[in-house]
Formats: structure tokens, sequence, C-alpha cells
């Protein structure tokens, strides 16, 4: 697919790997649409990226509600008139054993992680084929391959968007469309996603269950991410995948092992790899 010229939109665009997606895209020459639902951040990105030069507009969006998502829609319509790449980046997480994880836990995180993109491919997928081609990207995660302990939530959502994009991709194909999907797996990337209950409600983070093991993890996950990958090398992972029309984006190959060796024991001996 040639990018430039298109139009694409990022949610979670503000910062992390979908800001390094956002200044990628704009690089390509393309229009981009920032969303996120930070208001200040937002905003200091597109200002930065317009008085850069590029072609750029931030469009205050919770994910989780269907009714910002399409406002989302409208909003980028009505700038450019057309849009063609959706990548499905916002997301969130939270450490807890299943088990031991509050309603209100479950119920945040899958409205955002896995909620926000089915909401994203539902109201773009049909705006993007009119255009006669284009890619729709999720942002997964390692998580999606393989379920670890203490993060069950988390587990649940991106492996749920790994079948999605999976899903989508086969059907586009089944009926020959022109528009192309992904999924992107990071692993250890260095963003700000173990700080994400800063835009939670705080009646509904105070719902959130406590427990040692979920906290012993969490502060795991704190450092592996602060000595992670710099966001900046994912963007033009992506970028590649949607010009080379790349299902799967793994920012860390060698962890694909992890899932291979899940599979060849379930096929040796049925039991579940640590």
């Amino acid at each position: 697919m040639e990018v430039d010229g298109k139009v694409a939109v990022v949610t979670g665009g503000a910062s992390g790997m979908g800001l390094a997606m956002a200044h990628t895209f704009a690089n390509a020459g393309m229009k981009v649409v920032l969303a996120d639902i930070e208001d200040d951040v937002l905003n200091q990105a597109a200002t930065e990226m317009s008085e850069a030069g590029h072609d750029v507009i931030g469009v205050r969006t919770d994910v989780s509600q269907l009714e910002e998502v399409q406002a989302l829609a409208e909003q980028t319509l009505k700038k450019f008139g057309a849009v063609h790449v959706l990548c499905n980046n916002a997301g969130v997480g939270v450490g807890a054993p299943v088990g031991n994880t509050s309603i209100a836990d479950w119920k945040w995180t899958l409205d955002i992680d896995l909620w926000g993109p089915i909401y994203g491919v539902e109201t773009f997928l049909p705006l993007i084929e009119e255009q006669g081609e284009g890619h729709i990207n999720s942002t997964a995660s390692m998580a999606g391959l393989y379920a670890g302990a203490s993060l069950g939530a988390y587990n649940v959502a991106k492996h749920g968007v790994v079948a999605l994009m999976a899903s989508l991709e086969r059907d586009l194909r089944w009926r020959d469309s022109k528009v192309r999907a992904s999924v992107l797996c990071p692993g250890p990337i260095n963003t700000n996603i173990v700080d994400s209950e800063r835009n939670r409600d705080p009646d509904d983070a105070a719902q959130h269950t406590d427990s040692e093991q979920g906290q012993k993890f969490w502060d795991f996950l704190t450092r592996t991410l602060a000595s992670g990958m710099d966001p900046a090398e994912v963007g033009p992972m992506v970028l590649a995948a949607i010009v080379n029309e790349k299902f799967w984006i793994l920012t860390h190959p060698e962890m694909g092992e992890i899932a291979i060796n899940q599979s060849r024991a379930m096929l040796e001996d049925q039991r579940l790899t640590r």
C-alpha cells in the first residue's frame, strides 16, 4: 500500500507507541488524526507536529465509548474527507491474579483494551473500504500469545485482540477486499502503561483488589518496561507492515518462541508450560 497523502487515525496517539506511529506516518507523508483521552498531552502532541509542518489534528476520545469512537470518525471525515489507516493502540493494564481481580478491574481493562478495538473496527472498516484500499492495525501484546500469571484481565483482552484481527484479516481475504489487517504484539517497550490508572475514574480505581502477588508482578513489570525498547523503534515496524501487507508485528521476535513452546507442549503431552 502506498501511504503518501493518505489519512491515518491513531488511538492512544499522544504518547508512547501511538505517538511513535503518528510521527512515522507523518514523516512518510500521511495526514494524521491523534486520538487520546488525555487533553493536555494530546493538544501538545498535535501542536508540536503541526508546527513541524505536518497535517495533524487531535481529537479527545475515550475508546471505551462507542459514541466517542463514532465521533472520532466523523471528525476525521470532516477534516480530511477520508480515512485509510486505523491503529487501535489505546490500552491500559492492571496487575492482579485471576480469582483476585475486581469486577471493576475486569470491566475497565476489557472496555478499553478489547472493546476499544472492536468499536474501532466496526466504525472505521466501512469507511476505509469506501476508499478501495486501506489497513487496520490493533495493538495486542506478547500477552496475547502467552497468558502469564498475575495479569489475567490484560491477557484475556489481548488474546481477544489477536483473535479479532486474525478473524478480520481472514474475513477480508474471503471477500477479496483490498483492505488488510495486522496485529502488533510488542514485548517490553518503555511506555507509561504502568501508570495507566492516571486516566481512570477515582471511584472506579478504588474498587481495585490489592494482592501481594499482583503488586509483586507490577513492580517487576515496571522495572522491565523502564529498560525496554524505545517506542520510536515501533513506529517504523507498523509502517512496514502496512506498506508490505504483513499481519504479525513482533517487536521482540525471539519471544515468539514462548508461544511455540506452549503449542509444542500442548501437542506432545497436553501440559501447560510455566
